[in-house]
């Protein structure tokens, strides 16, 4: 069995500051979590998988949607983040089980499950398609899974361009490309999806734009300062690369009117047939 240390289990890590970041993430995403699990027509007495589950930002509001009689799996490689959701399970009293391991390792049974969800899961492992199969097999029929991923990583970008910035988010695509990992794997779903016994029944893109002036800014930067600097001993940017990417961040934030256009995200549902 892997031995699953916190760095390996998570590519920012799983400290404190990782722990608000995600938060913030949250934030800016909820409302397309929500969207996504109506459109799904997730509901009171249901079992949820949470694919991914992190620190359970989304498994806390997918417990108080499944009700008393309902239950939420929630699976993540960071035994910090699990604790964290345990926690927190306690602290409200909700049903939620939480466990500790990689995906590949899961045992779920046959036709257990009502739902799934997944956001930015699927993107960071080598084998999405296994996964989703496993997941597949543990719905029951006509259970659904709602999956939000990156349709397209490269399209992050600024206005007005700042050099170094620029450079640094290519590096940082660029790092991702590298890995065995497909971190589009969004734009795949659709024709992997069907080839595991589901059926695509519904296909959102998501994507925002950031000012200094609202909150989907600090999604962005909260990312540039945390990822920038894990790429110096990777080799792709050298500190003084980063502390110029960043001082060019600063100078972004104080310009009116600028813009930071963030990846595009999609959003896939699919009905086990």
């Amino acid at each position: 069995m892997q031995v699953l240390t916190e760095e390996k289990a998570y590519i920012l890590g799983a400290d404190e500051e990782e722990l608000f970041r995600l938060g913030v993430q949250h934030q800016v995403w909820a409302e397309e979590a929500q969207r996504g699990w109506r459109l799904a027509n997730f509901s009171a007495g249901q079992t949820f998988l949470d694919l991914g589950c992190g620190p359970g930002y989304c498994t806390k509001e997918l417990s108080f949607l499944a009700g008393e009689k309902g239950k939420v799996i929630a699976i993540d490689k960071s035994e910090k983040y699990i604790k964290f959701l345990d926690s927190i399970a306690q602290q409200y009293n909700l049903n939620i089980e939480t466990i500790h391991g990689d995906f590949g390792e899961m045992k779920l049974q046959p036709n257990s499950l009502d739902a799934m969800y997944c956001r930015w899961a699927l993107a960071w492992i080598p084998n999405p398609k296994e996964i989703l199969k496993k997941v597949s097999t543990a719905l029951k029929p006509g259970g659904r899974m709602v999956i939000q991923e990156y349709y397209d990583w490269g399209l992050l970008q600024t206005e007005p361009r700042k050099e170094a910035l620029a450079k640094a988010i290519c590096m940082a695509l660029k790092s991702f490309k590298d890995s065995d990992n497909e971190i589009d794997i969004g734009r795949h779903l659709p024709t992997i999806l069907p080839e595991i016994g589901m059926k695509v029944i519904g296909l959102r893109p998501m994507a925002k734009i950031a000012t200094p002036k609202n909150g989907v800014w600090q999604w962005p930067k909260t990312f540039f300062q945390s990822y920038f600097p894990r790429l110096i001993p990777q080799k792709y940017l050298t500190p003084e690369e980063v502390n110029e990417a960043l001082l060019d961040l600063e100078e972004l934030e104080k310009i009116d009117g600028a813009t930071i256009c963030p990846c595009l995200m999609v959003e896939v549902i699919a009905e086990k047939i």
